[in-house]
């Protein structure tokens, strides 16, 4: 599908992803096209589900939320019906912010955001510790946030 991405949808993409903000005109002028193809441009790539959803990325340590936890997740068992209930437990956890099934000695990855490490125990003790299917679990605190960005490198 990326075969009907044109130079000038690229940059569309890398201006939004750089900034979801930015208005169809100034988007319009940084890619030398008037306003109206830039919108109807903007609307196939939405359409066709480049464009997922536009976000504001907010500050989680200016929101007391400084604690950035990688949880690794091992289930007890292997099947299909196990890892979707699994999927499904863990989307209606607030603190897990991004979840992978990953390969190697774990089966999911999580991105836990906590206010502190006694929010972070309660979370594992009350609300991921209710969660049937897990078999065991390793936490990994982030000392610091070298670089976190969206961008794919088009």
């Amino acid at each position: 599908m990326a075969e009907l991405l044109d130079p000038i949808d690229l940059q569309l993409l890398r201006l939004l992803s750089e900034n979801s903000n930015i208005s169809t005109k100034d988007l319009a002028a940084k890619v030398n096209l008037s306003p109206s193809p830039v919108f109807e441009r903007l609307k196939r790539l939405e359409a066709g589900g480049f464009i997922k959803k536009y976000i504001a990325v907010l500050d989680a340590e200016k929101l007391n939320y400084g604690l950035i936890v990688f949880c690794n997740i091992k289930l007890k068992q292997h099947d299909r019906s196990i890892g979707s209930a699994f999927v499904s437990d863990v989307m209606q956890l607030n603190e897990v912010v991004e979840c992978y099934n990953i390969s190697g000695d774990y089966d999911f990855l999580l991105k836990v955001y906590a206010k502190d490490m006694k929010h972070y125990q309660d979370f594992v003790f009350n609300k991921l510790g209710s969660v049937k299917s897990i078999g065991s679990t390793h936490s990994t605190f982030v000392m610091c946030e070298n670089k976190n960005t969206h961008n794919i490198n088009l």
